[in-house]
């Protein structure tokens, strides 16, 4: 779950704002094409209020005296301010396209590229389906109002200012009649946006976390059917979307009583306008041309009022949607690279005194590791389950920082390095291995997109992962979502290949081979002898195999490294590390496969 409020606080309304304020630099770039479209928006509004003008001067003269002669010119009058507003109407349309959708992938990029920025414990803290609905229906909400609400919000005010300054200089009573009734909309307006806003989070919260169901769903599909958890996963499906549906019903009653009252309210206007209107006719205080011009602007009104509850609604889901990016876009990368770069590293890998502390956990994870590892020297980590291992391996690459002590490549503290410097001198394959929905080749080339086809049958054949060439496209062949058309063993193969693509100076392997056979892994291991001298290497071990793998061996325990030497001296000299040996079947006393 997220960690921030899934409802706004007492200062939403103004954050809000402010947060969808921040996003106007998105624009930027697109202020010609936006001055056209606004510019084409002010003279369709002024040819829309003007048409209604010249019909009450037809009206009240060549139709009122019957001259056909007045009548033509007046007549190509009003055709032509119709005729250009609907060409303005397609100018503003047609301009504002290239503004609204730009807007939607610039701030998708950004919002991208910085989650790629952002540290493991973030991703960690966060949903996947939260991080998804951001990026997706709420950058889809904002590009609609930004795009189109903010223009017709102006639009309509505007119209509705000019309009009703005609009205007064028209008829005066009428005119104040059509004013005061925009009184009671303006005040339920601000009501209704207050309590709409809070409902509309909710809705956009909850639907976050029903996409991280739904992914978690898809991705977990054969636990769920091996398990027989169908109907069980079902029901937690259909409970949070039970939920959804409540609030969004919530929602709905709310914008529909709004929504009522600003269809029902000109109505009212308009019957009264007529009525009072037909009156003042009668009473010759207006003729009849004035109030069909009169009764024609109160309808051009109509649409601008009653369009204001779509438009206050759509201006809420993008307040709310704009704070949910921001909150994204204002995290403060944790890791950030700093300014050295290794030009020929030797891959001289030292923990000095390094520690660990999740925040909010209770004790540290790892607390002074001093620990060396020298070029071209291999090190096996051996330790209890949740002793640290992985973490420790983390700490190389800075998926996770130190936060007590230090890491050093060839003496340079790797929080120094630059990041594309320090991964590109650091592999890492991890237990459980990452594929990606695209072709064999693209995975394995992942870090290294140039690499030739020499290069890649090379790590092939070390991760013993020449299957792929046997696939139906061989190496172009697209492996399924999270690679799951493969065998887990495949799967840790091909990210190995991955990791030894690059022949990077440290190799860390997260216990890469947990998923082969004993066969595969000792062709493997076997390959990887030869990789590794000429690399360093830190690996994680669970079995005796992988363990002689290495030139010394790091025991670790509560955290910190106890022990390190070869694997006969800890063997015989140290009785914990004989003990987490000692279900592997495959190792004799003397510390050798059998």
């Amino acid at each position: 779950m997220i960690d921030q409020s899934q409802v706004p606080g007492p200062d939403a309304r103004r954050s809000s704002w402010r947060s969808l304020w921040r996003l106007r630099s998105y624009l930027r770039p697109y202020v010609p094409s936006l001055v056209v479209s606004w510019l084409a928006a002010l003279l369709g509004i002024a040819a829309g209020t003007v048409i209604p003008l010249v019909s009450k001067e037809i009206i009240d003269g060549p139709v009122a005296h019957g001259d056909l002669g007045g009548l033509i010119p007046l007549g190509l009058l009003a055709l032509g301010l119709g005729v250009a507003e609907a060409v303005l109407t397609f100018v503003r349309r047609w301009s504002q396209a290239g503004p609204v959708l730009g807007l939607e992938t610039a701030i998708r990029d950004d919002l991208y590229r910085h989650l790629q920025r952002l540290p493991m414990s973030f991703h960690d803290r966060w949903q996947s389906g939260q991080l998804l609905s951001r990026a997706t229906s709420d950058l889809s909400t904002i590009r609609r109002f930004l795009g189109f609400g903010v223009l017709f919000l102006i639009m309509n005010i505007l119209q509705l200012a000019a309009v009703t300054a005609v009205l007064l200089r028209m008829y005066w009573p009428l005119g104040l009649l059509v004013a005061v009734s925009a009184v009671p909309i303006v005040v339920l307006s601000l009501r209704f946006e207050r309590r709409y806003r809070v409902v509309s989070r909710q809705v956009q919260d909850q639907q976050g976390d029903l996409a991280t169901l739904v992914e978690e769903s898809a991705v977990g599909i054969r636990t769920i059917k091996a398990f027989g958890r169908r109907e069980h996963v079902f029901a937690t499906f259909a409970a949070a979307a039970s939920e959804i549906r409540r609030t969004a019903l919530r929602k709905v009653r709310l914008a529909s009583r709004f929504f009522t009252f600003l269809e029902l309210g000109p109505n009212v206007t308009l019957a009264l306008v007529l009525l009072l209107g037909a009156i003042a006719v009668g009473a010759g205080a207006l003729t009849l041309g004035t109030l069909v011009a009169f009764t024609t602007l109160v309808l051009q009104l109509v649409w601008p009022v009653a369009s204001l509850g779509y438009i206050l609604t759509m201006g809420q889901e993008a307040m709310t949607s704009a704070d949910r990016v921001i909150e994204v876009l204002d995290t403060v990368p944790a890791i950030s690279g700093g300014p050295v770069v290794i030009r020929r590293p030797r891959g001289h890998v030292r923990f000095e005194g390094a520690g660990f502390h999740f925040p909010g956990a209770d004790r540290p994870v790892l607390r002074d590791v001093w620990l060396e590892v020298r070029p071209g020297e291999t090190v096996a980590v051996v330790g209890a389950t949740g002793s640290g291992k992985t973490t420790l391996t983390a700490l190389v690459p800075r998926l996770l920082d130190v936060t007590a002590g230090r890491v050093t490549i060839d003496g340079h503290d790797v929080r120094d390095l630059t990041l594309t410097s320090l991964r590109s001198v650091v592999a890492t394959a991890f237990e459980e291995p990452t594929l990606f929905s695209m072709s064999v080749r693209e995975n394995v080339t992942l870090g290294h997109g140039s690499a030739s086809d020499e290069e890649i049958r090379q790590a092939l054949e070390i991760a013993q992962a020449t299957f792929a060439y046997d696939l139906p496209w061989g190496l172009d062949t697209r492996i399924g979502e999270q690679g799951m058309s493969l065998s887990g063993g495949q799967r840790q193969r091909l990210a190995l290949a991955r990791a030894i693509l690059g022949r990077p100076r440290v190799l860390v392997l997260d216990d890469t081979l947990s998923a082969l056979d004993v066969e595969t892994e000792a062709l493997v291991e076997e390959a990887l002898r030869r990789v590794l001298a000429e690399a360093t290497g830190i690996v994680v071990a669970h079995r005796a195999s992988t363990v002689l793998l290495a030139d010394r061996v790091a025991l670790l325990r509560d955290g910190t490294v106890t022990h390190v030497g070869r694997h006969g001296e800890l063997l015989s000299a140290v009785p914990e590390y004989r003990e987490l040996l000692a279900q592997d079947a495959d190792l004799d006393p003397e510390g050798s496969l059998r």
